[in-house]
């Protein structure tokens, strides 16, 4: 690691598998301090748990971001053992598909408790020692897509538009107190999760589903095969994610820019997107007599 560097602290969430994994590996290389988090320590992710703490500069930390308590113990006990937490990394996550009158409330529920409220929770317990310090990086992973939508996953992007929405808000809550918040916008990935080895949080009422017919099946497909197939042709590599959160880790206080896209498939079209949004952004606040 380049000694002009600061070694910093880093909380990860969700690095059993996919870009948590890799992340967590990522910086300890560096020599940052990584709190590996993860749900099931001691049962079915006890090998990767261990696996990871063998690490040089890891710790690995039972971490469920459903919880209240489980969120807060993590986080106390971090602070407790290296006395701050300089960067959280709010990565944990679920996907999941299907129309979405074929989802009943309490599944969108079971999506919105990982990727939205969880992010909610780990803001909340790692705050106010931010806060005090005046010093902070919190770095979400949202998705490539959420400054818009798509069908067959519309859960999925409501709570991926709800991280945007707390990152921009945040950005400009928490600046008077030295905090950064930056969302890494990925594209399609060879992870866990999309290949499905990782359980989804998917449409659970079948007859809603079979009464759409062949054309939502066919359209579905069509989805699939279009974004997978962007993904082996542009030999998307997972590590690029890790590499990224890496690079705004290590980049100066002030110079991080509110979203990093990570999505070589999309062309430039989502950097394009995001300038529009920010320039629109700052044209309807002038409007109504305000800066952001």
């Amino acid at each position: 690691m380049n000694s002009s560097i600061e070694k910093k602290t880093i909380l990860i969430t969700g690095t059993s598998t996919g870009f948590g994994k890799l992340t967590a590996i990522t910086l300890s290389k560096a020599g940052h301090t990584v709190i590996a988090a993860m749900r099931g320590t001691t049962g079915k992710n006890q090998a990767i748990a261990k696996e990871l703490a063998a690490l040089p500069n890891i710790d690995v930390a039972e971490l469920d971001v459903t919880s209240d308590e489980s969120v807060s113990k993590a986080i106390e006990q971090a602070l407790v053992r290296y006395g701050k937490i300089d960067v959280l990394v709010n990565n944990a996550g679920v996907a999941g598909f299907g129309v979405l009158e074929a989802y009943s409330i309490d599944q969108v529920k079971n999506m919105l408790e990982v990727n939205l409220y969880g992010v909610i929770r780990t803001y909340d317990a790692v705050l106010p020692s931010m806060r005090e310090r005046k010093n902070g990086l919190i770095i979400n992973i949202t998705s490539g897509a959420s400054g818009f939508t798509a069908p067959f996953m519309v859960p999925y992007f409501i709570s991926k538009f709800g991280v945007e929405t707390i990152t921009e808000g945040l950005q400009s809550e928490l600046k008077p107190y030295g905090i950064e918040n930056v969302s890494i916008q990925p594209g399609v990935y060879p992870t866990e999760m999309n290949n499905g080895s990782k359980v989804g949080v998917n449409a659970d009422k079948p007859e809603i589903a079979a009464a759409y017919g062949e054309d939502a099946v066919n359209a579905f497909n069509q989805l699939g095969a279009a974004l997978f197939g962007k993904m082996a042709d542009f030999k998307m590599d997972p590590q690029t994610i890790a590499d990224g959160v890496l690079a705004l880790v290590n980049m100066e206080k002030g110079s991080r820019p509110l979203r990093y896209p990570l999505d070589a498939a999309a062309l430039g079209a989502d950097k394009e997107f995001i300038k529009a949004r920010a320039d629109i952004k700052a044209k309807w606040a002038n409007n109504y007599g305000f800066s952001l």
